[in-house]
């Protein structure tokens, strides 16, 4: 079997206007680096359009009807001062959401051992009623809760090693005792939320802020010894990746040192409790990340290593 990468020119269609970092250049770069020959081996599908109860199991009905209502037929609607509406964001949101929702049903059929979804715009802010931080539908608690009420699972894991704190995928999951959430994150920095004190009802968040300049001995040493035993201990069924990679010391918004290594490190050591816990169930959605080539170099360092796996 293979790796499944799942996007959508759709995806493109979504516009903040000019100078806005979450722009379509970020998705070209992802892909533009997945054309190399060493990606040849992966299967390659159009992301659908997510059904509106697909998307309102993380969210309320009433806010995913909101968010469609305010795209524009011309021009930009605001959301909040960094969160946009084009006329392509609707379905652009509704194919990241969809790819994810595919996503877990060809790795749950047993199709492709893992997959990665290309898209934009991100998910990880979007809280249950509230747009935030450039994200309009949560895509990867779409992904778990999906995975729990289609297929029945009981325990589903989001990890999350963007710069940024999930906050979002953190509200819908902190008394839900089905969802897991674990998070490596910049702090202080934007949403400022994410300290180690915040838990969820049933002790199933965990998080591990780092300070500005950490690098990768920290990073590395934060997943082994804090997040990989919490998520292991948890014995997920499933484990979802928010994919970020603005934690790369060329990106412009945040302060941590990473390199493109650390990112296939730390998915192979998830994938590694994908294999002894969830029959290698493994899928991934891609968050920030806004220096190109340093996305780029991420992106394709992630995806090698869940190549890897999938030989395995």
């Amino acid at each position: 079997m293979t790796t499944l990468l799942l996007t959508h020119s759709a995806c493109r269609g979504h516009e903040s206007g000019s100078g806005h970092p979450e722009r379509p250049a970020r998705l070209d770069a992802v892909l533009s680096a997945l054309q190399a020959e060493d990606f040849a081996a992966l299967e390659r599908r159009k992301a659908p359009v997510a059904k509106l109860h697909q998307v309102a199991r993380a969210h309320s009905a009433g806010y995913v009807r909101n968010v469609l209502d305010a795209v524009p037929d011309r021009g930009l609607a605001m959301l909040d001062s960094d969160t946009l509406l084009s006329p392509g964001s609707g379905e652009a949101a509704l194919r990241a959401a969809g790819a994810s929702v595919a996503a877990v049903d060809a790795v749950m059929a047993g199709e492709v051992d893992n997959a990665f979804c290309a898209v934009r715009p991100p998910g990880h802010h979007a809280e249950p009623d509230r747009p935030m931080g450039f994200c309009l539908f949560n895509n990867v608690a779409v992904a778990a809760l999906h995975a729990c009420e289609r297929h029945g699972l009981e325990r589903v894991a989001v990890v999350d090693f963007d710069v940024h704190h999930g906050n979002g995928t953190q509200a819908r999951f902190r008394d839900d005792p089905r969802l897991f959430f674990a998070s490596s994150h910049q702090m202080p920095l934007y949403p400022g939320s994410g300290a180690a004190e915040e838990r969820g009802t049933g002790g199933t968040i965990v998080n591990r802020p780092l300070p500005p300049g950490t690098g990768s001995e920290a990073f590395r040493l934060v997943w082994s010894q804090g997040i990989l035993p919490a998520l292991r201990a948890f014995q997920p069924q499933l484990i979802v990746i928010s994919a970020g990679f603005d934690a790369h010391r060329d990106d412009p918004l945040a302060n941590l040192s990473l390199v493109a290594d650390d990112y296939r490190w730390v998915t192979e050591e998830i994938a590694a409790v994908a294999a002894d816990t969830a029959q290698g169930r493994l899928l991934s959605s891609l968050e920030g990340g806004y220096d190109l080539d340093a996305l780029a170099a991420s992106a394709a360092a992630h995806v090698r290593a869940l190549m890897a796996q999938s030989k395995a």
